[in-house]
């Protein structure tokens, strides 16, 4: 069992994670293994060799932070990195002076000399873009480098791939477009026996025929997972470097990033037959213990998470045992049934894990009904956040787990 606060009160001298700077104002918090991120952009450069491994950090990197996220990166080795716009670009930017950035959601109408400015590269992925961008590099004199996205089957964003085709010929033609890479995105990478992959993976290879001697991109997390033909000379994973699984299928893979844990706000009795939370959609089949947690759907914990009359819901780590989690999951707060555990295991203050441990984020995100992608980016930022930093001598095959590790928190 983790360890007491020998400061807090003697009602409050509650069990906290261990290796976290926890202090009594924290209602939550939400630990973020940098080695682990690391570890597991090192374990699919290594199941990607000889290919480029780059770094998917939209959307704040996947909620865990896009600053210490990208240092720890660029520190391991990666060199490009993906962003959604031009706002992520230049936080990448701050921190990775050399690196090369690709934003994802292309060229919008008056930023080209924004990308000039900080040297990012747009994923152009209509004509019009690649007009646009084609008129500010002959006028500029600009070869700061783009992406030609080809739509090759999610029909998203991109180019269709006659088109793609034709801009081929003229791209070879002169080097003031500053293409330095092809790419598509799979639109069903995680279901390996999608018909789908091979028609996207069959209209890419000829596609790419048309662009000799410019680098190719095709695989997301899942992607390097699904065929060595996906790699082509460079992949690009988001979630996997989280710690999510990119193989539905099979054992996940990657090391488990993010573990959130929260403090009970107070332990109560509800009779048999009474309700509880909003809607009465659970009731005590008997007389029943229960944690109030303090964390709920503003934190990113779902709604649908709390079991319901006739339903199971998640369950939650309390004192090491996994323990149900009832009721409606409210905006603050959740309950969790403690009524198998021994009378004096759990107190007021004690610290729930919701993820972590032998509970997955996977799990979790399945059983509330989102996907890991979801209910990763959707963690609230009202947790505190503490960083766990890499061990200047862990090994590729050694980085130590959430719980054996010293944190600093985030300021």
């Amino acid at each position: 069992m983790p360890a007491s606060d020998p400061d807090l009160p003697p009602d409050q001298a509650a069990t906290q994670p261990a290796g976290a700077e926890c202090t009594p104002d924290m209602g939550s918090c939400l630990r973020i293994d940098l080695g682990a991120i690391a570890a597991n952009w090192r374990t699919l450069t290594s199941r990607a060799t000889p290919v480029e491994c780059a770094a998917v950090v939209k959307a704040d990197a996947y909620g865990c932070g896009i600053e210490p996220v990208t240092r720890v990166l660029a520190a391991a080795g990666c060199n490009t990195f993906f962003v959604a716009d031009l706002i992520e670009a230049r936080r990448v930017r701050s921190i990775a002076p050399e690196a090369a950035i690709y934003v994802l959601n292309g060229l919008l109408p008056g930023t080209p000399s924004a990308y000039a400015e900080i040297y990012a590269r747009p994923v152009i992925g209509s004509l019009v873009e690649f007009a646009e961008w084609d008129t500010f590099c002959a006028a500029r004199g600009w070869h700061g480098g783009a992406a030609l996205h080809v739509d090759t089957g999610m029909n998203r964003l991109g180019i269709n791939p006659q088109e793609a085709a034709a801009l081929g010929a003229r791209v070879a033609q002169t080097e003031r477009h500053g293409v330095t890479l092809l790419m598509s995105h799979l639109a069903c990478a995680d279901v390996p026996e999608h018909p789908l992959n091979d028609r996207q993976i069959r209209l890419f290879r000829e596609v790419r025929s048309h662009f000799r001697g410019i680098s190719a991109s095709l695989a997301n997390s899942s992607g390097v997972f699904l065929a060595d033909s996906t790699h082509c000379d460079m992949v690009r994973p988001g979630l996997a470097l989280y710690g999510a699984n990119p193989t539905p299928c099979r054992t996940n893979p990657m090391r488990p990033v993010v573990e959130l844990t929260a403090r009970v706000v107070q332990i109560r009795s509800v009779a048999r037959g009474e309700p509880l939370g909003y809607g009465a959609a659970w009731t005590a089949s008997q007389l029943t213990r229960v944690a109030i947690v303090a964390a709920g759907y503003a934190d990113g914990y779902a709604r649908a998470n709390g079991a319901v009359d006739g339903g199971a819901g998640a369950e939650a780590l309390v004192a090491g045992r996994r323990c149900p989690v009832v009721g409606r999951v409210s905006m603050d707060l959740l309950a969790v049934d403690i009524t198998d555990l021994p009378e004096q295991t759990a107190h007021r203050g004690d610290w729930v894990t919701l993820i972590g441990g032998e509970i997955t984020l996977d799990e979790v995100a399945a059983i509330g009904g989102l996907i890991s992608y979801e209910m990763l980016t959707g963690l609230g930022r009202r947790h505190t956040r503490l960083y766990i930093e890499p061990q200047a001598d862990a090994k590729p095959d050694d980085t130590p787990t959430l719980r054996s590790r010293r944190a600093r928190r985030a300021r």
